[in-house]
């Protein structure tokens, strides 16, 4: 499998709505980036981690990790490998069996963050799905494939709004289009 090593280079808020996130992602020569939108929950789970609150060694995530880590000599790896209606699909592997496990990327970014399990994304996808990373940005680039159908339509009821008409068609397209798809 032709894959690319990711490494998590934080999360961020998108403008104007307090209910979506970003994670952002990028590849070891820091020259593309992949963001990965998820919710407020996960959002907020990230920063406790970032912000090395000390409660997070007691959390589940963190204690389950603990238990395999300490406890089996299992080795994995996380591979986003998919974009399905806006939500890009990942698989934790046991890198001796190959058995794989499917997982919503957002949480397969945080169990790579708290395990230090590799993340990696298949070429092709990254090819399709990154842009330019550059470390001094202001502000992120998103495909608009890669949000869920609900924050479609809120990021479309905002854009008629705010009479920003030229999103809002871009916005419906892509609505049309996945609705022709199912």
């Amino acid at each position: 499998m032709n894959k690319v090593r990711l490494t998590i280079r934080g999360v961020s808020e998108i403008v104007g709505t307090e209910e979506i996130g970003l994670i952002v992602l990028v590849d070891e020569t820091l020259s593309r980036q992949l963001t990965i939108p998820c919710d407020k929950q996960m959002l907020s789970q990230f920063r406790l981690r970032i912000g090395k609150v000390p409660v997070v060694g007691r959390m589940l995530p963190e204690v389950l990790w603990h238990v395999i880590s300490t406890q089996t000599d299992m080795h994995f790896e996380i591979i986003i490998n998919d974009l399905i209606d806006g939500q890009y699909r990942a698989l934790l592997y046991n890198t001796e069996t190959l058995e794989p496990v499917s997982m919503r990327a957002s949480d397969a970014a945080l169990l790579s963050y708290i395990s230090h399990i590799p993340l990696f994304v298949e070429r092709g996808l990254m090819e399709k799905q990154s842009v330019d990373f550059y470390e001094k940005a202001k502000g992120l680039s998103i495909p608009v494939n890669t949000i869920s159908d609900e924050m479609l339509q809120s990021a479309l009821d905002k854009a008629i709004k705010d009479e920003n008409y030229e999103m809002a068609s871009h916005l419906r397209d892509e609505i049309n289009r996945r609705k022709t798809r199912k």
